[in-house]
C-alpha cells in the first residue's frame, strides 16, 4: 500500500516538474525564472535535511489538528443528527460558517492568538473540519431503516446504538472521508505557516518565495508530498484494521 501511494506521488510530481522544465527550455527562460535540473539537485542536497525537519514539524501540527477536527465533527454530528431545533440550528450554522473562506478569517485568528502553535492548530482544524462535518452529518442523519426498526420495536434503541449502527453501515465511507481530509489538514497548516508563522515548512516556503528561489520551493513540495503520502497510508492501514475489527 505504501509503495503504491509513493509510486502515484512520484508519477504526479515527475509529470509536474518535467512540464516545468519543458516550459523553461521551450521558452528559453533564464535560471532566475525557472532553475535548471542541476540547480534543483544541488539545492536538494543542501537543504534536504533541514527541510525534512521543517516538514515533520508541520506534519505533527497537521496530525494534531486533524485529530481535533475529527473529534469535533463527530461530537457536532451526533448532536446535529437530532430532528429537534438544536439539531437544525447546528446544521444551518455549519452551512453558513463554511461560506467564509478560511484564508480570509486566518488574519483575524493571528491577530487574536498570535503566530504560535495555537493559531496553526486552529486553522489546520478549521480547514479540514467542515468537509468532515458535512460528511459525518450525511452519515449520522441517514437512518438505517431495516436495522433500526428492529431495535425500536423491541424497545432497545438508544442514541448510542443508533450512532453505532449508522457508523458501522457507513464505515468504508467514513474511513475514506477521514483519510481524504488529512490532506486538507496538511494544507491548512502550511497555509497558516505561510500567512504568519515563525516555524514549519510553510514559513520556509514563504522565505524561499521572497528570495525568488523556485528550486527550494520544488524541494519543499517534494518532501511535503512524501510525508503526506506516508501519513495517508498510515490512516488507510488504521482504517482497514478498524473495519476488520468491527466486521469480525
Amino acid at each position: 500500500m505504501l509503495h503504491r501511494r509513493l509510486y502515484q506521488f512520484f508519477i504526479v510530481y515527475g509529470i509536474g516538474i518535467c512540464s516545468l522544465f519543458s516550459i523553461k527550455y521551450i521558452l528559453n527562460l533564464s535560471d532566475y525564472v525557472i532553475p535548471s535540473p542541476i540547480e534543483v539537485w544541488l539545492t536538494a542536497v543542501d537543504v534536504f535535511m533541514r527541510y525534512s525537519v521543517n516538514v515533520l514539524d508541520t506534519l505533527s501540527v497537521a496530525i494534531i489538528g486533524h485529530v481535533l477536527s475529527i473529534f469535533m465533527a463527530i461530537v457536532v454530528g451526533i448532536i446535529a443528527r437530532l430532528t429537534t431545533g438544536i439539531g437544525t440550528l447546528i446544521k444551518i450554522a455549519a452551512f453558513n460558517i463554511q461560506a467564509y473562506p478560511i484564508v480570509a478569517v486566518a488574519p483575524i485568528i493571528f491577530i487574536l492568538l498570535g503566530d504560535g502553535l495555537a493559531s496553526r492548530l486552529l486553522i489546520a482544524s478549521m480547514i479540514c473540519y467542515f468537509p468532515l462535518l458535512l460528511s459525518i452529518l450525511g452519515i449520522l442523519t441517514q437512518p438505517v431503516s431495516d436495522i433500526e426498526h428492529f431495535f425500536q420495536m423491541t424497545g432497545r434503541m438508544t442514541w448510542q446504538l443508533e450512532v453505532k449502527i449508522r457508523i458501522f453501515e457507513n464505515i468504508s465511507k467514513l474511513i475514506m472521508v477521514i483519510t481524504g481530509s488529512a490532506t486538507l489538514a496538511m494544507v491548512g497548516t502550511i497555509v497558516a505557516e505561510f500567512i504568519a508563522a515563525n516555524a514549519g515548512i510553510g514559513y520556509t516556503i514563504r522565505i524561499a518565495l521572497y528570495q525568488s528561489d523556485l528550486a527550494k520551493i520544488l524541494v519543499a513540495l517534494f518532501i511535503i508530498g512524501i510525508s503526506t503520502s506516508i501519513y495517508l497510508v498510515c490512516l488507510e492501514w488504521m482504517g482497514h484494521m478498524l473495519q476488520k475489527k468491527w466486521e469480525g
